[in-house]
């Protein structure tokens, strides 16, 4: 609507005089280390990737680039595999903005379809909360360079620039960077993977949910859906939504879980201070919350709920699949399933060898299961398979001088959950993580560049006290 563009475009503009307001200090602090060399490259132009480059421009650190593999206006999972249709977490979030009124979730929506529409608005749609990133990139001018993909990452000593390679329609290049942040989201800790035993089936029998899926394929199918989180749901309601016959959902455990532990977690004691806790403690907090799981969102459940199509069969973990005459045959403890094709909602691997950019040097990561041992009953393989990283979110080595680079990744995806809860990983914990990232990279620059900063300071010769000073008070002085 014209209204609402012009109405955008107003709200860009006092977005900037706020920041104007708020401009000290101004000057670029951080000395170049070489031509062509930026202070940071952030991997991912997604919520977590944007917000962390606005931080780090506001603390006046310039050479500042972000890049991704998707091609401008296919950034993020809002508008490519996420299939739910409103977020989860609470209208009311901020932290994309880092403080400017102008730039909060709620000032673009109420500019955009009014107050009252606003007040009306119960949870914000996902397709809109990539508009919103959208406007919040071209309102900062963000620095993102899209269609490159990250490949390598060169190892290099303790005091030289990583030597980062991407792939790109052009093929590949160099970029040189003193630090690299992994905004990766939640497969930057290893990958979407189709489990046994339904990797030995044929391909086109089976999806994954946060893959490809060819919904219109399954018109008039019967779908198998493995898991009952977010994703799980919304996928099978997108496949009735689309024509799918029947949809069955085989879930592991014996009892639906109700109880969402991201609500409790939305407080600033938990979002700001967890990462400051002893590790016993933190493997504490983070392994029950991993126990508890998420149930799906009551939106999601009622997408599929009153479907007669839809059927669900709890305590039923799959122990086998095949295809049998054009079928896929799955069977659990409580019998077979037969079907068209799956679809996988079990989650992400913890894995990072699975990630190409990080798997020859994997294993040379310090990971949590190699720093600490839980108490029995509080094991958990997935928080013990994330790296143990140090406060400012950077990797550390497993052997002590065996990698000396690796003090130069900081990593905000999935895989900093054990180290630092959600700060950073979700929008619910973005207004924490990405500031303490900000902080931490600006700590390491200064600690790095102290002696160039000495010098600046002992050789520092403005006058700031211009006006002639008689002879005789200089007289004075001499004496």
């Amino acid at each position: 609507m014209p209204d609402a563009t012009q109405a955008l475009t107003d709200l860009a503009e006092e977005a900037r005089r706020q920041l104007a307001l708020l401009d000290y200090p101004r000057n670029p602090w951080v000395p170049p280390h070489g031509e062509g060399v930026l202070d940071v490259a952030i991997i991912g132009a997604g919520q977590t990737g944007l917000v962390t480059a606005f931080g780090l421009l506001r603390e006046r650190v310039q050479r500042v680039r972000v890049f991704d593999a998707a091609p401008r206006g296919r950034t993020g999972v809002w508008t490519t595999f996420a299939r739910m249709r409103t977020l989860r977490t609470p209208k009311h979030v901020t932290g994309p903005d880092l403080g400017i009124p102008a730039l909060t979730p709620r000032a673009f929506f109420t500019a955009r379809d009014g107050a009252a529409a606003w007040e009306a608005l119960g949870k914000i749609g996902r397709v809109d909360w990539q508009a919103y990133l959208d406007w919040l990139e071209a309102t900062l001018d963000l620095p993102v360079t899209h269609g490159h993909r990250l490949l390598r990452i060169g190892e290099t000593a303790a005091n030289e620039p990583l030597h980062l390679t991407f792939g790109t329609a052009e093929g590949e290049v160099v970029i040189r960077a003193r630090k690299l942040v992994l905004a990766t989201g939640m497969d930057g800790m290893g990958g979407w993977s189709i489990p046994a035993p339904f990797d030995e089936l044929p391909a086109h029998r089976v999806s994954h949910t946060s893959g490809p899926v060819d919904f219109a394929a399954l018109e008039g199918q019967r779908v198998l859906i493995i898991g009952a989180g977010a994703s799980a749901f919304d996928n099978l309601a997108t496949a009735l939504e689309t024509g799918a016959a029947r949809g069955i959902m085989l879930v592991r455990r014996a009892r639906m879980p109700r109880v969402n532990p991201f609500r409790w977690m939305e407080q600033s004691g938990f979002l700001g201070q967890l990462y400051a806790m002893p590790d016993a403690l933190r493997w504490r907090f983070m392994q029950h919350i991993f126990a508890l799981n998420q149930p799906p969102p009551q939106e999601s459940w009622n997408r599929v709920a009153a479907d007669p199509r839809f059927e669900i069969h709890m305590g039923s973990p799959v122990l086998a699949a095949r295809e049998e005459g054009g079928e896929v045959v799955v069977t659990t403890p409580r019998g077979e399933h037969r079907a068209d094709h799956v679809i996988i909602g079990t989650g992400t691997s913890f894995d990072l060898a699975l990630r190409p950019e990080l798997a020859p040097f994997a294993d040379r990561i310090l990971l949590w299961r190699d720093a600490f041992t839980p108490p029995p009953g509080q094991e958990s393989p997935q928080l013990g398979a994330c790296p143990y990283l140090r406060d400012d979110f950077s990797l550390r080595e497993k052997l002590p001088g065996a990698a000396p680079f690796l003090a130069h990744i900081h990593m905000i995806n999935y895989g900093s959950t054990a180290s630092m809860g959600l700060s950073g990983a979700t929008i619910s914990g973005m207004k924490y993580g990405t500031l303490r990232l900000v902080d931490g990279l600006c700590r390491r620059f200064w600690l790095e560049d102290a002696q160039h900063h000495l010098n600046s300071l002992l050789t520092y010769a403005e006058h700031e006290l211009t006006s002639d000073i008689p002879g005789e008070i200089l007289a004075e002085a001499a004496e």
